[in-house]
């Protein structure tokens, strides 16, 4: 089925990765250039956490439903469901503040406008893809071009082992090295790899059920701990949902 995007989704293509990591240093709007950069680094990954998730019975059950989460996080009623103080209701106030949705994101992502492909290893990829601005939310880390989002694509990283994440995080990192001087940046960084380290297997939760649990809860359930670093970075923001 693989064979039907024109492209091979398990195998690295650096040649690409370093000319989309060029660009979208030189543009961090150019969202466009870090799925380039998942698609030429990350597809090794995916059958490894595949297999993973797997092996446990949750896993499995969710691998059954193989549920399309953009669809279901695109829908207005279901977004409006959450109460006040749970993951869902902190997500529902991060599409309001910051414009984006689920089906924008997965429209960026989709770079030669491909059907989706009914292939377990590439809904799984797609499934990362849609929680990634959920991490956001549970993490902290503001939706930028800057640091919230080089410390949450290194957080990332630590959590699916996919390439891509570490690509664009020390490349983000060394970016601002190199133009301050300055290692507060790149400290921010290596704590959301540390940070998604100690945390628990988020690739494997069932999100229907996070998204209605208290956000403090969830944090402290799921072992995600406060981002002092990039807090340091960023005086103004707090650790909230």
């Amino acid at each position: 089925m693989a064979a039907s995007t024109g492209f091979n989704p398990y195998k690295r293509d650096l040649p690409t990765a370093f000319d989309a990591i060029r660009k979208l240093l030189a543009d961090g709007h150019d969202t466009e250039q870090v799925f380039r950069i998942m698609r030429a680094l990350n597809g090794p990954s995916m059958p490894k956490n595949y297999s993973r998730l797997l092996s446990t019975p949750e896993g499995r059950r969710l691998a059954y439903l193989r549920e399309e989460l953009a669809e279901r996080l695109c829908d207005p009623t279901y977004i409006a469901s959450f109460a006040p103080g749970t993951v869902g209701a902190a997500y529902r106030g991060f599409l309001e503040k910051t414009g984006y949705s689920a089906d924008g994101l997965a429209k960026v992502s989709n770079l030669n406008q491909e059907p989706v492909v009914e292939d377990a290893y590439m809904w799984f990829g797609r499934r990362t893809r849609d929680i990634h601005d959920i991490w956001h939310v549970l993490t902290g880390y503001r939706a930028d071009e800057s640091l919230g989002e080089a410390a949450l694509v290194a957080f990332s990283y630590a959590q699916t082992g996919g390439k891509g994440w570490a690509f664009i995080a020390v490349a983000a990192a060394l970016k601002s090295w190199r133009l301050t001087g300055s290692l507060a940046f790149a400290r921010a960084v290596l704590e959301g790899y540390r940070l998604g380290k100690r945390a628990k297997w988020l690739l494997a939760e069932d999100y229907d059920v996070l998204l209605n649990e208290p956000i403090d809860a969830a944090r402290e359930r799921l072992g995600i701990s406060e981002a002092k670093r990039y807090l340091a970075c960023n005086p103004m923001e707090e650790w909230s949902a």
